[in-house]
This record gives C-alpha cells, structure tokens and sequence, in this order.
C-alpha cells in the first residue's frame, strides 16, 4: 500500500499512517495495566527478513525507564526480539495487542533477552491525538522533582517512601499559582497514587492541557489537597 503519514511522535516512537484500503482484518487491543509479571506474550515480526515469526516469551518487569525516555512506562519481556520486530505487536494470550516492540538491550546487536515494548495504551493515545489535531499535546505543571528516599521520608514524617519530592517550583507555572510548594511530597494526583518521582511525569504528561487536577501533597506532617490546572 501507498501511505501516508498523518502524523507522528518522537517521544512514544509512533506514527499515524492512512492507506486507502477495505475489509482490513482488525487486532484487538488489550489493557496493559492487567499485564502480570511472569505472563507469557507473543511477538510476531519479520526478524532479519524471515516474514511472519512468531517468538514468546514472559513479561519480565513492567514500568521500566530507560536512560533516553522517562515518559514511557516500557514493558520488558524475555520474547525474542531482533531486527525486522521493531514496530510489530506484542501479544497477550487472549490474542490482544498489549505493546509495540520497540527496542532491545544489546552488546552484539542480537537478542540478548532484554527486550522492551510501548504499553499500547500509550501508543494510541499518541495516535487519537494525532487523529485529532495532527500533533501529541501533553501537560506540565511546572515542578522539578526527585526521588524520596527511606531517610527522607523518615525525616517527613512519611511512614513508607512513596510520593515524588518537590524541589523546585517553576515561578508563575501551574503548580506555584495553585500553591504548591518545594519540599512538598505528591502523594496522589486526582486519586491515583505516585509510588515514585518516575510515576509523576508520566501521568501528568497524559492529562489533557488545560485540565483541572485535585493533588494529594504531604507537607508539615500533613496530606493536603490542592487543585492544579494542567497546562502545555
């Protein structure tokens, strides 16, 4: 097929492409957030050229950064990956897509069995939105954050070291406006629980710009709520 590029996006590796086609079999795509560790997943690809390879594999870890990408929470699995998989799906047992292999760990530039995959839920919220407006918007809330060890936690008053630790507040950014100070602690953005600093950008980064958010945030030995309005 000749395609066209609707759009794309370097953070998440995607792309948006239209071709004129009809009666096109359709995948269905699955929930990675029920993805459990140890559960077994098909990949199909075209490694080194070999057309419609089937490899499988475990789930190996999920909510893996990697050093050049810290808003995709990657799937790491032990399937066989090499080059020629790159942009194929990865499957779940009920046959639903769960993640696009996109790269693997490697010292010889062959598998090595580190191999990681975009959550799809990820992905097509890049696409909808490229669908939609030809470009990925994502939020900000204007913080810059570190991880909140043991001792700090500790020293906070925090009985377990969960939450991202405000260490620098952008001057007239969302957060400053609505409040929020350095050596706050997020514990929770509109209910969901940020177990770590990695965890915060991810889900800001998915909240629609101009999206008013209820923060959970520790400060003085006290949780707190203040409301935040997302921007770009």
């Amino acid at each position: 097929f000749v395609a066209k590029v609707v759009g794309s996006d370097k953070r998440t590796d995607v792309s948006l492409i239209k071709i004129d086609a009809k009666d096109l079999q359709r995948v269905a795509i699955g929930d990675p957030d029920k993805l459990k560790v140890g559960e077994w997943v098909v990949a199909i690809g075209k490694p080194f050229g070999l057309e419609n390879t089937m490899t499988a594999g475990i789930v190996s870890a999920k909510g893996r950064d990697l050093p050049q990408e810290n808003l995709v929470p990657f799937i790491q699995t032990d399937v066989a990956i090499n080059p020629g998989n790159s942009g194929g799906p990865l499957f779940n047992m009920k046959g639903e897509v769960v993640g696009i292999n996109s790269l693997i760990y490697s010292r010889t530039g062959g598998y090595m069995g580190l191999a990681f995959a975009v959550p799809i839920d990820v992905a097509m919220n890049a696409v909808n939105q490229l669908k939609d407006k030809g470009r990925v918007t994502r939020g900000r809330i204007g913080v810059q954050i570190q991880e909140l060890t043991k001792e700090a936690a500790d020293a906070f008053g925090l009985k377990q070291a969960n939450g991202a630790l405000v260490n620098g507040v952008e001057n007239d950014g969302p957060a400053a406006k609505a409040g929020i100070e350095s050596g706050d602690i997020i514990l929770k953005v509109d209910g969901r629980d940020v177990h770590s600093s990695t965890d915060l950008p991810r889900v800001i980064t998915a909240i629609r710009p101009g999206t008013k958010v209820t923060r959970t945030v520790w400060r003085k030995g006290a949780s707190k709520e203040v409301a935040v309005t997302v921007a770009e």
